[in-house]
């Protein structure tokens, strides 16, 4: 279990799983899109925001144990690094989510792909600030 206190240190074994799950989620999320899975395909493409968000607290010694940490996690990282873009990338994760619960006739394919390319470029902003506490 991460340290959830901004006292604790970080686990740098931990930091380097929750990444690497976070690029495997997300790689996973384009498999199930490309054989229609959509469901999965968007709860995947969540997974993989909220693993690499993980990795961000885990960093930062913020707590994270819960979906609802997710927002505040990317609320400090928005805070943290200036870039608003996170508020869009974060409101991104939560729609894919959803999609899980959505009858499929409802779900578009094009969309959750482009929610996916929306979820790359949120792991790229997070991931350079899960090497080192800010």
């Amino acid at each position: 279990m991460t340290q959830p206190y901004p006292e604790g240190p970080d686990d740098s074994i931990a930091v380097m799983d929750y990444r690497e799950q976070a690029r495997e989620f997300l790689a996973q999320s384009r498999e199930h899109l490309a054989g229609g899975n959509l469901h999965q395909a968007s709860e995947k493409g969540w997974g993989a925001a909220a693993w690499m968000a993980k990795a961000l607290a885990e960093t930062q010694g913020w707590q994270y144990d819960r979906h609802d940490h997710f927002q505040v996690v990317l609320n400090n990282a928005r805070v943290m690094t200036g870039n608003d873009r996170l508020v869009d990338l974060s409101a991104v994760a939560h729609n894919l989510h959803r999609n899980f619960y959505v009858r499929r006739r409802f779900l578009d394919m094009e969309e959750i792909g482009l929610n996916l390319d929306r979820i790359a470029e949120l792991l790229d902003i997070l991931e350079p600030l899960t090497s080192a506490r800010q």
